[in-house]
């Protein structure tokens, strides 16, 4: 470790000792190198909020994914009064998320939107960067931990000093140049993109096989007219004018007959240090993402906490499925011998006899809206044991289950490869950018 750092005095923008040994780009020096603040000039177009005006949102997604929409509302159900008015193609960050790669270009769908003063927002000077090029390099992992470093604040509320950010100098090749570099870049990238479209295409035609070789058709009540008629024995209340029921060719079965048990996870009391010291997975909503099987949980448990029954044991095959949250409706099956879950999951023991694993996992997977129908209208979405219990599924015979599970899994096969080919262009692009970019990076 070096007890001493040199740093030009041009280069002193702070005093900070965190600051002044973490700033180092190793940026090539075959390069012209120039500060943000003569590529960048601050948009100080204010606006005063109208109360029956309809006002579009900015959000910027992290490690520059992207600018969006993130809400449309009337003036009066805005608090701040005073916002800025961001413009096409400007370029924009989050003062708050920087650290963690919240910038972007406002794409033309947002021309006219508003942000508060925790966003900044930019014309670029055009005559000296591209927007793409500019874009790419202030999201480049080395940018985002200077911007760690110059971010101040409480941990959850920290902000990047605007000075700092806009002192910083960096490569700035021709516009020639850039358009070579961001040609190779572009390559890569419309590879990625063609093979997302391509797996995409394929969930589609999962979804179409589901529907087709079941039959699956939905009925909204709303829609209907005149006298209905519904069977007593599947009437659970007496409010139907807002129910969706769904049809099949094959019977129709409610899952309470084809599990062996259901039981919710629980999560040992935080304060127990030795409760989280083991290696028993402990899943939460976040784990439950694609992947059919689970493997490995963030979160983990000790032995001791099931001994004393602060958690709820479930064992290989369970189906979990979260009842609890914005990810409500989200499967996966346990691909442990044990493994416990939080309070948000439901787990359930399926009767093999009856119904197959596979296959009843992938008709919650891609029927959410069936499956999740019964969920609260409230701030935090809730499907409890009961209404789990009652969820309808459509039960041909076993045959023909696993015709339909083999199916979608030569399709799934498929959509694994065209996910990673997808992630080894965009990384190889990043890669070879920085490469560009940076001094002796491999």
């Amino acid at each position: 470790m070096s007890i001493i750092k040199e740093v030009s005095l041009k280069n002193l923008t702070n005093w900070s000792v965190k600051y002044l040994i973490n700033f180092d780009f190793n940026f090539d020096e075959k390069y012209k190198q120039i500060k943000l603040e003569e590529l960048l000039v601050k948009n100080t177009e204010k606006i005063v909020i109208k109360d029956n005006v309809k006002y579009s949102r900015v959000k910027i997604k992290l490690y520059g994914r992207g600018v969006e929409c993130r809400d449309t509302l009337y003036g009066k159900e805005i608090g701040v009064k005073k916002q800025y008015k961001v413009k096409k193609g400007q370029f924009i960050l989050s003062k708050i998320d920087a650290r963690n790669g919240a910038f972007g270009i406002v794409p033309d769908f947002l021309e006219g939107s508003i942000t508060t003063s925790d966003f900044l927002s930019y014309e670029i000077n055009k005559e000296k960067v591209l927007s793409d090029f500019l874009k790419i390099i202030l999201t480049t992992k080395k940018f985002r931990k200077f911007c760690q470093n110059a971010s101040t604040g409480t941990t959850n509320r920290q902000r990047i000093h605007e000075k700092l950010f806009l002192n910083v100098k960096i490569p700035v090749p021709t516009l020639q140049e850039q358009k070579k570099i961001m040609k190779k870049y572009n390559q890569k990238i419309d590879l990625a993109k063609e093979a997302e479209n391509k797996f995409l295409k394929l969930k589609k035609d999962i979804s179409k096989i589901m529907n087709d070789k079941l039959g699956i058709k939905k009925i909204h009540f709303s829609k209907m007219r005149g006298l209905q008629v519904v069977d007593y024995k599947d009437l659970e209340g007496w409010k139907i004018s807002n129910t969706q029921l769904i049809k099949s060719t094959f019977n129709l079965v409610k899952l309470k007959d084809l599990i062996l048990e259901i039981s919710t996870g629980a999560t040992p009391p935080t304060n127990i240090k030795e409760y989280f010291d083991g290696n028993i997975n402990f899943y939460t909503p976040a784990d439950l993402t694609d992947v059919m099987y689970l493997e490995n949980s963030k979160r983990k448990i000790s032995q001791l906490a099931i001994d004393r029954n602060k958690a709820r044991v479930f064992k290989k095959g369970t189906l979990l499925f979260v009842g609890i949250g914005s990810t409500i409706g989200k499967v996966s099956l346990i691909n442990n011998e044990i493994a416990s879950s939080n309070q948000q999951i439901t787990g359930l023991v399926i009767n093999t006899k009856v119904i197959n694993t596979e296959f009843l996992y992938f008709y919650f997977n891609y029927f959410p809206e069936i499956t999740t129908q019964e969920k609260t209208l409230a701030t935090i979405p809730i499907i409890n044991q009961k209404k789990i219990l009652n969820i309808f599924v459509p039960h041909p015979p076993i045959k023909i289950q696993l015709e339909i599970v083999e199916a979608i899994n030569k399709l799934r096969e498929q959509i694994i490869l065209l996910k990673n080919n997808a992630k080894k262009n965009r990384e190889k692009a990043i890669d070879e950018f920085e490469k560009e970019i940076f001094n002796n990076e491999n």
